[in-house]
């Protein structure tokens, strides 16, 4: 199967440039596959579980919390807030953001409640991910 161009691009830096055969995208309407020559579009990108196969077949799975997705026919640029390879996720660190966003929702103050769920849900994806890699 011919491969295509993916570019991950956060706001740091150029997360992944390479040739992949396949990619699963969280996409803001749900998740969708792009294969080579897919016709183009523009998504924006949901908190979520962004999946490619590479050439030669090594899956890699990325926890990522929201952007954008430009596919063209040879080509996809991924535009994401923030960008983590599961392997890489720091569990202890993912754990206790999740344990702070329930703390936030459970209180009776005035706490930004839509921060707090948004919080919850990126170290929720984060710990979903990093079991899978």
């Amino acid at each position: 199967m011919p491969g295509f161009q993916l570019e991950i691009v956060t706001p740091e830096k150029t997360f992944y440039s390479g040739v992949v055969e396949h990619l699963q995208v969280p996409g803001s309407e749900g998740s969708f596959g792009v294969l080579s020559g897919h016709v183009p579009l523009l998504s924006s990108l949901q908190i979520g579980h962004l999946s490619f196969a590479e050439e030669g077949g090594t899956s890699r799975q990325v926890a990522t919390s929201g952007g954008f997705v430009e596919v063209q026919q040879d080509r996809v640029t991924v535009l994401a807030e923030t960008a983590e390879f599961g392997e890489h996720i720091d569990v202890v660190r993912a754990q206790a953001a999740r344990e702070r966003a329930l703390e936030h929702l459970r209180s009776e103050g005035e706490t930004d409640k839509v921060r707090a769920q948004a919080a919850l849900s990126r170290a929720l994806n984060r710990l979903r991910i990093s079991d899978n890699s």
